[in-house]
């Protein structure tokens, strides 16, 4: 009796074992290993990196904003009227100039403050990076977003001013502000333009980031880094 027990616990022991190996055999390579919250936190850091490299360097080419309909900055409404305004008298072509400099000013200003968002990613804390993880598929982005927004503002603004003088938007926009002004009938409008660029610019930023982060959680081919395939392993 005793014998045909042990025998069976062989056996028992034998198929658990395969299972066991089954399972592990399954796992993606790198991943058998335990990956702690500072491990995943890091992962997570990098995927951030890579939407900052890929993706945000995107935008600071000409057209980078203008010519990208999930960034493009189109005009806050209380500078709706003055586009149509402009339009209806035959000055179109200036309206079109008004819109284009500010996603030029946009896509200056991200080129010079590039390191500022480089350096938030480094600083950034994840309180709990497995739940982050294993969040949304713009979890991360969001993250970042909220530790660093307001930061990022207040150094961002003065980027975004003074590319609006470098690529000379300050100056046509007063044009285009007075011209509309100047026409009869019409309320006379004025707007803190730097301040709504740097916002859209910010929201632009950002939403290229979620880009590249949804990206590497949906294709195992994105994950460049043995780190960022044993991190995203563990969502998959």
């Amino acid at each position: 009796m005793m014998k045909r027990i042990f025998a069976v616990l062989i056996i028992f022991n034998l198929t658990a074992c395969a299972e066991l190996q089954q399972v592990v055999d399954s796992l993606p390579e790198g991943t058998s290993s335990v990956l702690g919250n500072a491990d995943i936190a890091a992962g997570l850091r990098q995927a951030l990196d890579l939407g900052i490299d890929k993706q945000v360097t995107k935008l600071t080419s000409e057209d980078g904003f203008f010519k990208n309909d999930l960034v493009k900055i189109v005009l806050p409404a209380e500078l709706q009227k003055v586009d149509d305004g402009l339009r209806k008298i035959g000055l179109g072509n200036l309206a079109d100039e008004g819109l284009k400099v500010l996603n030029r000013a946009a896509e200056d200003a991200v080129k010079e403050a590039t390191p500022i968002f480089v350096n938030a990613v480094k600083d950034i804390t994840f309180d709990d990076a497995k739940t982050i993880l294993l969040g949304e598929s713009n979890a991360a982005t969001n993250y970042l977003t909220s530790k660093t927004q307001t930061q990022l503002y207040d150094k961002f603004k003065p980027v975004i001013s003074a590319s609006f003088s470098k690529v000379g938007a300050d100056k046509i926009w007063d044009n285009l502000i007075t011209k509309y002004n100047n026409i009869p009938f019409t309320n006379n409008v004025s707007t803190d333009l730097t301040d709504y660029v740097t916002n859209e610019a910010l929201k632009g930023v950002y939403t290229m980031i979620a880009v590249e982060e949804k990206e590497i959680r949906s294709k195992a081919s994105s994950r460049s880094t043995d780190l960022l395939k044993k991190v995203f392993a563990l969502q998959d």
